[in-house]
């Protein structure tokens, strides 16, 4: 073959080649690829969830620090919840107060206390549009769900924490042996088995017909009586017996994140001793510790 315009001879000049992949090598490449990503997925939830739990860990540290200041302040732990009589019903009767909202003030809602009228019932209609706020703090970051409705049809903000009424289950009422219950006034010297062996706070899965975080029942009140342990559902279940409390429960693997009345955050696990958990939850048993026995 002769170039027509310079007269050189093309003949020994090959075309280019271009390499590439085979379907067979195309496939074991997404092959490798897809084992991979199903290696590296869990490891990524793992590290989500250590990121939320840690998340968690801080609204229990800062709620704990709140309920500090509160005492500092007034000399005393904020009540649990308020009425003139007990047992408290989970219903949308009586007073009840939360101790969420007892500190507000110290957890930078200034602006929400001021609004509501604390001279009526929670459940006051003055009181319902501060009711229906969702506070941050006051949500795991594991948490599914959000608002809920009230079997009222008020819309509410949820909580996932709560403060411990008593060291089994029983009706919340002014004689609860916890550090948050009825009417309760707590000062440090009432806790006489010690401060960073009395559990303050712990986790909760509430129901979505709960009556949220404005409501001092077992919307914020729970008990040390046994793990809760069970599935959170979108639909609210049947309604249970109202006197009815229950005990803690996370949305984390394993456990769940509590606040001492030191104010230290730990995460205890589902198997912990029942007959601890029983001991932690009350203020002034004068027991020894079952972990020392």
């Amino acid at each position: 073959m002769k170039n027509h315009r310079s007269g050189i001879k093309l003949d020994n000049v090959s075309a280019p080649r271009f390499g590439g992949f085979t379907l067979v090598e195309l496939l074991v490449v997404i092959a490798i690829i897809g084992v991979l990503i199903g290696l590296l997925l869990p490891a990524v939830q793992a590290a989500r969830e250590a990121a939320r739990r840690l998340s968690c860990t801080n609204n229990l540290m800062q709620l704990g620090l709140a309920i500090h200041h509160h005492d500092f302040s007034l000399e005393h732990f904020p009540s649990g919840t308020t009425d003139s009589t007990g047992p408290i019903r989970d219903e949308e009767i009586g007073d009840h107060k939360s101790w969420i909202v007892e500190i507000l003030p110290y957890i930078e809602q200034q602006v929400l206390y001021e609004n509501l009228d604390l001279s009526k019932s929670i459940y006051a209609p003055e009181n319902q549009k501060v009711r229906g706020i969702s506070l941050s703090i006051a949500l795991c970051p594991s948490y599914p769900g959000g608002d809920n409705t009230t079997p009222s049809g008020i819309t509410v903000g949820q909580s996932n924490y709560a403060g411990c009424h008593h060291d089994v289950e029983s009706p919340i009422d002014a004689d609860n042996n916890g550090v948050l219950f009825l009417n309760s006034q707590v000062r440090f010297g009432d806790i006489r088995d010690g401060s960073s062996q009395t559990i303050l706070i712990g986790e909760l899965k509430p129901s979505p017909n709960s009556l949220g975080w404005a409501s001092g029942t077992r919307a914020t009140l729970r008990n040390t009586g046994v793990f809760e342990r069970t599935e959170w559902e979108l639909e609210p279940p049947a309604q249970p017996d109202p006197l009815h409390v229950g005990g803690f429960d996370s949305f984390h693997n394993g456990g769940a994140n509590f606040v001492f009345a030191d104010g230290s955050v730990r995460f205890l696990s589902y198997t912990t001793d029942a007959n601890l958990m029983r001991q932690m939850g009350n203020r002034a048993d004068g027991e020894l510790p079952a972990e020392a026995l």
